[in-house]
């Protein structure tokens, strides 16, 4: 008898297996990103298998649970289920590899960002908001490697996305995230211990 669990597996092995095909007929380009988008979209519409039950919310007092879902190697792709309360933020950063997000269960507010400067002067940058994506149910979003985000969750309940990546987010240590008001920028840490 076939169980949730094997579903799962099949399903992101899938993906994985699928993604790994598509980088590997040529240059990352928006296009190959928006059908790895669309695959993990689809993923995300299978909501029985992102319930409470095997991912629970973060306890009381906590904002954020990540869990590891699968992984191509420990230095390759990587599936996460994000699952988060209401006020959880995250300033704006970039990923130095290729993102896509689908939204499970909830809304999650993404701001993107154009970057004004050019860099060349180490701990500042200039960011404007050029605009806010509001993924909920039905929506994904695809960010390239230097694609700049914040998120915040709002309204009252918790949500559940799925994040998939070109390498796991614990090697991601280039990453780094912006002070907008300050006009400043650093490394970013990873933030909350990933789950498996």
């Amino acid at each position: 008898m076939t169980t949730e669990t094997d579903v799962r597996k099949s399903l992101t092995d899938d993906l994985i297996a699928k993604t790994r095909a598509a980088l590997d007929r040529g240059e990352l380009t928006r296009e190959t990103l928006s059908a790895i988008k669309d695959s993990l979209h689809a993923l995300s519409q299978r909501q029985e298998l992102w319930h409470e039950a095997d991912y629970p919310a973060p306890a009381e007092g906590e904002q954020q649970s990540r869990y590891l879902i699968a992984q191509e190697s420990d230095r390759g792709l990587s599936l996460y289920l994000n699952v988060m309360r209401p006020g959880k933020k995250i300033p704006p950063h970039n990923h130095t590899t290729w993102a896509c997000i689908a939204a499970v269960e909830g809304a999650e507010h993404n701001t993107l960002y154009d970057r004004l400067d050019n860099g060349s002067v180490p701990g500042r940058a200039a960011l404007r908001a050029r605009s806010v994506v509001e993924l909920k149910p039905g929506t994904a979003i695809a960010l390239m490697p230097d694609d700049i985000h914040s998120v915040e969750i709002k309204g009252d309940d918790v949500i559940r996305h799925l994040h998939f990546y070109g390498r796991p987010l614990e090697t991601l240590t280039e990453r780094i995230t912006f002070d907008v008001e300050r006009g400043t920028c650093k490394i970013m840490d990873i933030g909350v211990k990933t789950k498996s």
